[in-house]
């Protein structure tokens, strides 16, 4: 089984993310601190990869959207979001941002929406995705809920085993959601929901294609930052 070892800069980059002026909050002042992360592997082209970084930027300029952050407890919560692909292959494209105005959701879009594809697509290592995300919340400020959003079009196919890094991400406490392109794989909502996601309230979206990911991550945005069970 591949071991894996987060990668020097990406482990400076979210402690240089502590020390952001957005960062500078009380321990317990975070309502929701959320990893998005973001599948990159080889069946994911560069249409459909812009087609995520656009949806999930114009999700989070959503007015609605900064509604539902200010209805939390403390009106704030963090956000990182990163690329993956084959198990070594991760890309931090935002590191830990405070999101509790129209101006830092802004800034964050931009940068979600311009991130260059600097990792190598490969293969679809679920598991790896999961554990590099676990270490992320070692930056993280403390937070009422921790969750992980994964969006995917395939199944995991190399890497670490994703169940067991499940388990131990739901005995942390940690929820796992799912958002599933179903394009490839027909049952990959079924797959996620079984070996993926998991948690209170957790769930998984479905987009038809890349086409339709824009409207499923803004769905799925808002159900994780409210914190609302599915209906």
């Amino acid at each position: 089984m591949p071991s894996f070892t987060p990668s020097r800069r990406e482990f400076l980059g979210g402690l240089m993310a502590s020390s952001l002026p957005g960062m500078a909050l009380a321990a317990d002042s975070v309502d929701l601190a959320l990893v998005l992360a973001i599948d990159c592997s080889l069946s994911v082209d560069d249409y459909d990869y812009r087609q995520q970084l656009r949806g999930t930027g114009q999700a989070l300029i959503d007015s609605a959207l900064l509604q539902v952050i200010e209805q939390g407890e403390n009106r704030v919560i963090a956000v990182t979001a990163f690329l993956w692909s084959s198990p070594n292959e991760q890309q931090v494209i935002v590191p830990w941002r405070i999101l509790r105005s129209g101006a830092e959701t802004g800034d964050v879009a931009d940068q979600i929406i311009s991130a260059p594809r600097k990792i190598n697509a490969g293969a679809t290592a679920t598991g790896n995705a999961l554990a590099f995300a676990e270490t992320l919340f070692a930056s993280a400020p403390a937070s009422a809920r921790r969750v992980i959003d994964v969006s995917t079009n395939g199944h995991s196919n190399m890497g670490m085993a994703v169940e067991s890094i499940r388990d131990r991400l739901l005995a942390a406490g940690i929820i796992i959601n799912g958002l599933a392109i179903t394009d490839q794989y027909p049952d990959l909502v079924s797959y996620m929901r079984g070996h993926v996601t998991g948690g209170p309230g957790s769930f998984v979206i479905e987009a038809g294609n890349f086409n339709a990911y824009a409207l499923a991550i803004r769905q799925k945005l808002f159900r994780e930052i409210s914190g609302a069970r599915p209906v």
